[in-house]
C-alpha cells in the first residue's frame, strides 16, 4: 500500500499553547481513514497542516513522498482538498457555486462539466440554476464536496462534514464519499465525532488525544487498543 501523507515528528504550537505534539504516522493512499478524538485535541489543526492553511512548527510532512514545504500553495490546495463542517454557499445559483474554484483561476466551468459533477453527487440537472442558499443542508454539503472535487484532488480532507445533518442526509453523504473513493481512488481522510460512523466507513482509524496520535490501525481493530486513554475515549468519555 502506497503512502498518501506521511508525518514525521510533527509539532505545532502557538506562543502559548502546544496543539500538535510529536505526531509520526502514515495515511494509506486510496483508503478512507477516519480521525476521531475528544474536542480540542488537534484534529482540525492537523488537517490545516496538510492543506497549507498552517505550517508545522517542527517536523516533516510529505504528500505522496514530496516534502510539503517544496509544494507551492496553489498546487498543494489543488491536490489536497478540504471540505469544512458548514457548507459555505455564495450568493447565486448552484452553477455559480460549483464554478467558484475555476473562476478564481480565471477559467470557466462548462455546463457539461457542471452537470457531470451534479450527477456525481446524486443531484440532477434541474438543480443547476436553483438558488444555492435554498437547498437543504445535505444538498449544500454535497455541492460543497463537488466544488472541491472540481480541482481533482488526490487527497480529500473532510472536517465533520455530516455533524450538522440529519441521519438520512448523513447516510447520503457517506454513500457519496464511499462512491468517490471507489470510483476515483481518491484518498479520504475524515474527521468525525460519530464513533459508529468512523468505524463503519473507515478502512483505518486514527485516534488523536491531547495533540498526540494515541492509536491508529484498522478500524475494525482500533476499539481493542490497549491504550488506557483510547479505551476511556471509546467507552464514552472525553479525556479527563
Amino acid at each position: 500500500m502506497h503512502t498518501a501523507i506521511s508525518f514525521q515528528n510533527v509539532h505545532y504550537h502557538t506562543d502559548s499553547l502546544s496543539i500538535i505534539k510529536d505526531i509520526t504516522g502514515t495515511i494509506s493512499s486510496g483508503n478512507i481513514t477516519t480521525v476521531v478524538g475528544p474536542s480540542g485535541s488537534g484534529k482540525s489543526t492537523l488537517f490545516h497542516l496538510c492543506n497549507g492553511m498552517k505550517s508545522a512548527s517542527s517536523g516533516d510532512i510529505f504528500i505522496h513522498g514530496e516534502d510539503i514545504l517544496t509544494i507551492t500553495p496553489t498546487v498543494l490546495r489543488r491536490n489536497v482538498g478540504i471540505v469544512l463542517q458548514k457548507a459555505i454557499m455564495i450568493e447565486g445559483d448552484v452553477y455559480d457555486n460549483l464554478s467558484l474554484p475555476l473562476t478564481l483561476n480565471g477559467e470557466k466551468l462548462s455546463k457539461e462539466k457542471a452537470i457531470e459533477m451534479l450527477n456525481l453527487i446524486g443531484l440532477n440537472e434541474e438543480f443547476l440554476h436553483r438558488k444555492a442558499t435554498d437547498l437543504s443542508g445535505g444538498q449544500q454539503q454535497r455541492v460543497s464536496i463537488a466544488r472541491t472535487l472540481l480541482n481533482e484532488p488526490v487527497i480529500l480532507l473532510l472536517d465533520e462534514v455530516t455533524s450538522a445533518l440529519d441521519q438520512t442526509s448523513q447516510r447520503e453523504v457517506e454513500q457519496l464519499i464511499t462512491s468517490i473513493n471507489q470510483k476515483r481512488k481518491t484518498t479520504i481522510v475524515w474527521i468525525t465525532h460519530n464513533l459508529d460512523q468512523a468505524l463503519r466507513i473507515g478502512d483505518e482509524t486514527w485516534v488523536i488525544i491531547d495533540g498526540k496520535l494515541a492509536a491508529h490501525g484498522k478500524s475494525s481493530e482500533i476499539v481493542s487498543s490497549s491504550n488506557d486513554k483510547v479505551k476511556q475515549f471509546f467507552e464514552g468519555g472525553e479525556e479527563k
